[in-house]
């Protein structure tokens, strides 16, 4: 198993891969040039090959976590079997244009041989955590969103448990935008369960993000955070670094030594991370 977490800037794009199948999960690119679209579809393009892409999952609707573009580029050419997204949204543009694509993706594909399934996901309207049926390689554990506190887009955002089955597999919490009010809750009711191998930074390394319960209860070995070099926001908060390395072995942002992509993969004795360089 191994995971990449893409150099997009100041939004959200990672690769999950396990015996040769894989999930996406978030579809940022970044704005501005042409040139910055063309560098993801090499990235896509270089991880994803040998692999079947059998899922999309979507932490948030906001654009930095689901942009349009990104999301058009991976339904039409990596054709995911589904794609998953948090149940409850606000209305923005971002996600009308992305139930506009999804409904166009659904119809075109319903009678292929690899239909597109939609499924929004909120904690109070499944019968489990457990997400079954999705993938014979990943298992999915869900923690978030609920509606009782949904009080923000980034609080609807969806934190999932994925773990690789079998050898070489291992656990990746990601987390969307997800606010430390809701961390408590998380917290309080989930426990232990949350623990996990590598963790995805809540909101970009926000110390919104940040609760100190959770996160010693994820007791992740590596944090990979996605946040834009010299974005507007601060990002990542330098009290939200400090609380990670308290935590974490290893801890990368995509905005280090000038734009970085992030590899974890298994090592020889543990998991190993490689910084891939470049700029968007």
């Amino acid at each position: 198993m191994n995971i990449t977490t893409v150099n997009v800037g100041q939004g959200a794009l990672a690769i999950v891969r396990h015996n040769k199948e894989a999930l996406i999960v978030d579809s940022s690119i970044p704005p501005s040039t042409v040139q910055n679209v063309a560098h993801v579809k090499q990235i896509l393009a270089a991880a994803l090959k040998g692999h079947y892409v059998k899922g999309l999952i979507l932490t948030g609707l906001d654009s930095d976590h689901t942009d349009v573009i990104g999301a058009s580029i991976i339904l039409q050419k990596y054709r995911p079997d589904w794609v998953v997204y948090p149940g409850c949204h606000k209305e923005t543009l971002e996600a009308t244009l992305f139930f506009k694509l999804v409904d166009e993706q659904v119809d075109d594909r319903r009678d292929s041989a690899r239909p597109l399934t939609r499924i929004g996901v909120r904690l109070d309207k499944l019968p489990s955590r457990r997400l079954t049926g999705l993938s014979q390689n990943f298992d999915f554990e869900l923690f978030s969103p609920h509606v009782d506190d949904m009080t923000s887009s980034n609080n609807s955002s969806i934190v999932l448990k994925i773990t690789g089955i079998g050898a070489g597999g291992f656990s990746y919490l990601i987390t969307g935008d997800t606010e430390t009010d809701r961390w408590k809750v998380i917290s309080d009711l989930f426990g232990s369960s949350l623990k996990s191998h590598v963790l995805a930074a809540a909101h970009h390394g926000s110390i919104n993000g940040v609760h100190a319960a959770s996160l010693l209860q994820i007791e992740p070995h590596t944090v990979h955070i996605s946040a834009g070099i010299d974005n507007q926001y601060g990002h990542p908060h330098p009290a939200a670094l400090r609380a990670y390395k308290l935590v974490a072995k290893e801890v990368f942002a995509t905005s280090m030594n000038g734009g970085v992509s992030i590899l974890t993969q298994p090592g020889q004795r543990e998991l190993s991370t490689t910084l891939i360089p470049h700029s968007v």
